[in-house]
Parts: structure tokens; sequence; C-alpha cells
């Protein structure tokens, strides 16, 4: 009888399966052979090209390299239903040894990550690159689980589904460990205009 079942509702899954395939984000394309945007204790600057936006922030911590990480970010094309960018931006420097919380201004999305290692306090600052397009505004926004999930672990978070986007971060600081988890702030954006900032 079991074996009845699956015949019968494998099928299914199969369709159900192809029809929102494309709702996920395929495998990540880091850059030239998965290099790191930067070497312990330097400071880096990355951008992704024009209309596409951070999807994906893979990191290694080293103890023995003053308590840093390397780096590294994986980007995509925007939905075409947002257009072009019309504004893009360097945020507020987030300041090292401190937690923070911050999101893209005028309704931005993540487009890059600026970041300056302190040896004095063995942390980074950090800012957010930021792309408005048009008007379209925020909504069904959430923060994501912690990366990583416990200090001085690997790194390795991922946008798995479509037409969610990185609007900003926050970050706890472990004075012991001299880390840093994640929290990604998430949202959909509206295909139309609307009066509303920072929401």
């Amino acid at each position: 009888m079991d074996m009845f079942l699956l015949c019968m509702f494998l099928p299914l899954v199969t369709v159900a399966w192809g029809q929102y395939s494309d709702y996920y984000y395929g495998p990540y394309n880091y850059g030239d052979n998965d290099e790191w945007v930067n070497v312990y204790r330097q400071g880096f600057n990355f951008q992704c090209p024009h209309g596409q936006v951070i999807v994906a922030v893979r990191s290694v911590f080293s103890k023995k390299e003053g308590s840093d990480r390397l780096w590294n970010y994986a980007c995509m094309p925007a939905s075409q239903s947002l257009g072009e960018p019309t504004e893009c931006w360097w945020e507020e420097i987030n300041r090292a040894g401190t937690e923070w919380y911050q999101t893209c201004s005028n309704n931005g999305l993540v487009a890059g990550f600026q970041s300056q290692y302190f040896p004095s306090v063995l942390d980074r600052e950090w800012q957010f690159y930021c792309c408005r397009y048009s008007q379209r505004c925020p909504y069904s926004c959430w923060l994501t689980t912690e990366y990583p999930g416990h200090y001085g672990e690997d790194m390795d978070m991922m946008m798995y589904t479509y037409d969610y986007y990185i609007r900003g971060a926050t970050t706890t600081f472990s004075a012991v460990h001299r880390d840093r988890q994640w929290k990604f702030i998430v949202c959909r954006m509206t295909d139309y205009d609307c009066p509303f900032q920072n929401v």
C-alpha cells in the first residue's frame, strides 16, 4: 500500500517542484576561484555590480590572526519588477567593539560592505553600501537566525528565497571571543512606488 501511495504522489511532487523551483536562488558565484575579498587584519571594500544585491555571505574565523575573519560575498540581479537602482550610497560607520543595529536608509537594499580592522579592539568597523530602487518599500521583514551559530565558527549565510532582500543587520560582539554574530534583516519589496521611508 505504501508503494502505491508513493507512486501516486511522486509525480505530483515533481510537478509542484518544477513549478516553484525558480523561486529559489541557484548556486552562488563568490567571484574568481572563490577568493576572499580581504586578507586578515586589512580593510576591504566590496560592491556588487550595478543592479545587483548581496544574496550570500561567507566567512572564516582565525584566533591566531588577531581574532579576525576572511570574508566573501555573492551578488545576484534584483528582480526586474524593481527596475534599475536610482541611487546608491555608503551608510554611517558602525564602530568596532560595540553592538549595533542598522538598516539601509531611504528604503535601500544592501549591495556591498566596507570594513576596517582595528587591532586595539580585535574587531572591525562596518559600513553598508545601499541602493534604492525608485520608491519601492519594504514589507514582510524578518531577522535571520544568528550567523555564525557560535562565536569563532565558520559562517555561510545564503538567501534561498527569491524576491527577499537584505536591508541591514544587527550584530552582537563578544569581548571574550573577540568575534561577532550577525542577524540579517530581510524584507520583500513592493512592486509599486509608495511614499513611506524606513518602514
